[in-house]
């Protein structure tokens, strides 16, 4: 889909940065090892998800994230880390009310 960035909606706008930044980390093969998830989560995502120091905590994200067990995350599986991670933060982001 080519769609110029002035036609696209801001909701359009961020879906269409989420396929770039899973495939800036993935490449042309469109899957995340271990190695490239922990460098897209701790560079790209550090202000809603703690950044991973640990082999242990990878791993444990890492299998939760891997549905068909295929060592690698294809990007519907990366989407369920995005729902996940934007469902757990969307109370930061509700305007407050004014009484």
């Amino acid at each position: 889909m080519q769609a110029s960035k002035e036609t696209m909606s801001e909701l359009e706008s961020s879906m269409a940065s989420i396929i770039r930044v899973f495939h800036k980390y993935s490449g042309h093969k469109c899957n995340l090892r271990k190695t490239e998830l922990k460098a897209l989560i701790n560079n790209e995502m550090s202000h809603f998800i703690m950044k991973i120091h640990e082999n242990e905590t990878l791993d444990e994200l890492f299998a939760d994230l891997d549905q068909n067990g295929d060592l690698e995350i294809d990007f519907k599986e990366f989407i369920t880390l995005i729902s996940m991670v934007t469902s757990a933060c969307h109370e930061l982001f509700i305007p407050s009310q004014h009484d």
